[in-house]
């Protein structure tokens, strides 16, 4: 956001309320969260662009390794 010129405020915001609304239409649902990500996205639109940008720098694949190097690092934990 702020890189685009929106004020730090104003990319927060955006930020939160982004992250709120796709949380909101999760919760209590059986909706997969890819069907939401393509029930919202429109093709050649403004989140269309942006996923590209977060599929072709591996976003996917490095909150999996994070998850996962989490959960093995909890597990050495509760070893000791």
């Amino acid at each position: 956001g702020v890189k685009t010129g929106l004020s730090r405020d104003v990319a927060r915001e955006l930020t939160i309320q982004t992250v709120l609304g796709a949380t909101k239409c999760l919760l209590g649902t059986d909706i997969h969260p890819a069907v939401l990500r393509d029930q919202v996205t429109s093709p050649g639109g403004t989140t269309a662009s942006g996923l590209y940008q977060l599929e072709a720098g591996a976003f996917k694949a490095t909150i999996i390794e994070a998850v996962e190097s989490a959960c093995n690092r909890s597990r050495e934990l509760g070893k000791n």
